[in-house]
């Protein structure tokens, strides 16, 4: 069908289901649907009475399936409305009377257009049900799904999801992307479905709900897959109450137009300044002064002359020249008409660190600084927010405690809370940062304003992000694919095990919680999510430490069984991959070994060998190409106490970075106090080294090779 004809025939299908004040499709209408879009479904008819139905059996030549078809009743077969397997025209005559009166008992006030007659599907082992669907995510909007269907999908819940439209390959994908992919594949003898067909009912699908915004969910469940094909035996499609309110964007170049003058400026003006300590406005210019910030620093107060020894002005407005940015630090009644006076002035971005806004229910206080913003073209960080540190710039715009370690992570926070834990991390770890900022309730900048501003910035080569939603899933989703390649993007999503806000009205739906869409997205945008804040904050000031991996091949050396042990768990945990050591490199290994140790992978040279043999192994792993990655796990002894270990290793590392070989090495120490010393040594030469854990160092290496197959650095997804 010519596309033209099709989205025709659709549309007017759609405008009368809204004009007789429906949302939901009856079987019929969504057959329309489905052949419109090629959604390949089995043979069916409406019988609007019992001998139309023997008529429509008799014509399909075998048994059927028999369905209710009513607009006011969506679930069938909670209603008793759906029979399977009838077979004969007195079982025909039979099923219908039954289904029609179990219809008027569950719902007496239904409308009851008839019983929809439909081809029995096949079965058996060849034969597998699965899940297709769409639905309108509030964050990322039409989303695909696909998982294991029929009766078990909800309590299963094996789905994966994709923003739609997705094409051919990508649908393809989706169906790896499950826990039971091997279960399509064929198993016990048992073939493989068509995955081609499979996936075609999920590219249309998508194709369907993105060029018609106003249906919410599509649902086909089950898709009955076999080796021969895939068809829908179920078609459910709900309409939206209402389409979604068009959201304010910018161009990329705007963006980096506005971010290059928040993050770069030459002039911030302080509204609010004061001489008092201990208030914000007072906190905010010694911050700035005491920083080290080389531009100019403007203070607005109208009742003072001279604040912290600079003029001091009446209004933004009386201030020459150009300003960069505005760092509101007064009540937030009094922010609107402030702000009205710095979209005069041409300023083109606002810090909005006063509270009292929609975090207090004061939704419409917010609205109207919004736009105040849109209206002049100011650009709004916050508000209810601490502020933000740009460190190359000398930059501390904030009321907390000032930051000056220079480096090259960016990270930003939704919450006060945790960007004060990323502040003290930062201290304790002196892991150093471009940049540190909060984002609050995002009125207008967001998390993919500012990641498209680090992933062009050149001080920035890691960017870690704490998120509670994202206002436009999409445009992070854009973002982020443009960033990835580049550098690595961390996120720690909360509210992980909130459900969906609203109630379902398919299987589909119902299986779309918030953090099962975030999830699949975020991988497939090339994020590496972390699990927890300390993680989040091991990641970002591990993963520019570590040199990207040129392969898979994992070894790990130890100087204790045990902690071998743990760090084969740890890496198959994090999906890596620990090398079969060929027969050379083994023999090589076993050289250095006592006779009581272990070569084979883990390499187990025991705890009471001296420095010589943790350097030889460790000289064995990086002069070897076929390994990629060293994972090494000391244990404290007399014989090779921490800081000998630590320097050696670190001295063989620089020797071979020297040579042009650089591999991720990540270490293990166990033993007493010491083993911190040693650990910061080492992290300080470029060896991600952690004292009392194993799985620390291994999931920060896991991260590395996360984002490095996302960055396509491995040439290959698993």
């Amino acid at each position: 069908m010519p596309a033209e004809d099709r989205k025709e025939r659709v549309r007017a299908l759609l405008d009368a289901v809204r004009a007789d004040g429906r949302a939901a499709l009856t079987a019929p209408e969504a057959k329309v649907l489905a052949d419109a879009y090629g959604i390949a479904v089995p043979g069916e008819e409406l019988a609007r009475d019992v001998e139309e139905a023997v008529a429509c059996a008799a014509r399909f030549g075998g048994p059927v399936v028999m369905k209710i078809v009513s607009p006011d009743i969506l679930h069938k077969t909670e209603a008793g409305g759906v029979v399977v397997g009838v077979a004969g025209a007195a079982d025909v005559r039979a099923a219908f009377h039954r289904i029609v009166a179990a219809a008027r008992a569950y719902a007496p006030a239904a409308h009851i257009e008839g019983v929809q007659v439909q081809e029995l599907l096949p079965s058996g082992p060849a034969a597998q049900e699965v899940i297709v669907g769409a639905v309108t995510d509030p964050t990322f909007g039409k989303v695909v799904a696909f998982g294991l269907g029929g009766v078990l999908v909800e309590v299963l819940k094996d789905v994966t999801f994709r923003l739609a439209p997705v094409d051919a390959h990508e649908a393809v994908s989706m169906l790896d992307s499950i826990r039971a992919a091997q279960v399509l594949r064929g198993v016990r003898g048992a073939p493989g479905v068509d995955r081609w067909a499979v996936a075609e009912q999920i590219r249309r699908v998508s194709q369907l709900v993105t060029e018609f915004p106003e249906i919410a969910e599509v649902d086909l469940n089950p898709v009955v897959a076999t080796p021969r094909g895939a068809l829908a035996a179920d078609v459910r499609v709900l309409l939206a109450d209402r389409a979604p309110a068009p959201r304010r964007t910018y161009t990329r170049a705007e963006i980096l137009a506005s971010m290059r003058r928040l993050m770069r400026p030459r002039s911030v003006a302080v509204i609010g300044a004061s001489n008092e300590p201990g208030k914000v406005g007072n906190s905010v210019m010694r911050n700035l002064i005491d920083g080290g910030f080389s531009g100019e620093i403007h203070p607005v107060n109208p009742r003072a002359d001279d604040i912290e020894g600079r003029k001091a002005y009446k209004s933004v407005t009386d201030i020459p020249g150009e300003v960069d940015v505005a760092v509101f630090a007064i009540p937030a009644g009094f922010v609107a008409s402030a702000l009205e006076e710095v979209g005069r002035k041409g300023v083109p971005n606002a810090v909005l660190i006063p509270s009292g806004f929609a975090e207090t229910g004061e939704q419409g206080l917010q609205d109207e600084l919004v736009a105040i913003g849109e209206r002049h073209g100011v650009r709004l960080l916050g508000p209810n927010i601490y502020g933000y540190y740009a460190t190359w710039q000398g930059l501390c715009a904030t009321f907390c405690t000032p930051y000056d370690v220079k480096g090259p992570v960016a990270l930003t926070s939704q919450s006060g809370g945790i960007g004060m834990a990323i502040l003290g991390f930062a201290r304790a770890t002196n892991t150093g940062v471009s940049a540190i900022v909060g984002l609050g309730n995002k009125s207008d900048l967001d998390e993919d304003d500012f990641l498209t501003w680090f992933g062009e910035d050149a001080d920035t080569r890691c960017v870690a992000m704490h998120l509670e939603d994202l206002k436009d899933g999409r445009a992070f989703v854009e973002a982020a694919r443009a960033t990835v390649p580049k550098k690595p993007v961390v996120v720690l999503k909360a509210g992980r095990t909130a459900a969906g806000a609203r109630a379902a009205g398919s299987h589909t739906g119902a299986l779309a919680g918030d953090d099962a869409v975030y999830d699949d997205i975020l991988r497939q945008a090339g994020v590496v999510r972390a699990p927890g804040l300390r993680e989040m904050l091991e990641y970002a000031r591990a993963l520019p430490v570590l040199p990207t991996p040129k392969g898979d091949n994992v070894v790990i050396i130890t100087g204790a069984g045990g902690s071998g042990v743990l760090l084969s768990d740890a890496v198959t945990d994090n999906g890596l991959r620990l090398m079969e050591i060929p027969a050379d490199l083994d023999a090589s290994f076993r050289a250095f070994i006592p006779p009581f140790g272990a070569a084979g992978n883990p390499v187990d040279i025991t705890g009471g060998e001296p420095p010589s043999t943790y350097e030889a192994t460790i000289r064995l792993g990086l002069e070897d190409a076929r390994v990629h990655a060293l994972v090494l796990g000391y244990w404290h002894t007399i014989v090779t106490p921490p800081m000998v270990f630590a320097e050696s290793t670190a001295r063989v590392i620089e020797e071979f970075r020297a040579r042009g070989i650089d591999k991720p090495v990540v270490a293990s120490l166990a033993g007493d106090v010491e083993v911190e010393e040693a650990c910061r040594y080492l992290f300080e030469r470029g060896v991600v080294a952690y004292p009392y854990t194993t799985e620390q160092p291994v999931a920060v290496l896991g991260a590395k090779y996360r984002w490095a197959r996302a960055a396509g650095l491995l040439g290959g997804d698993r």
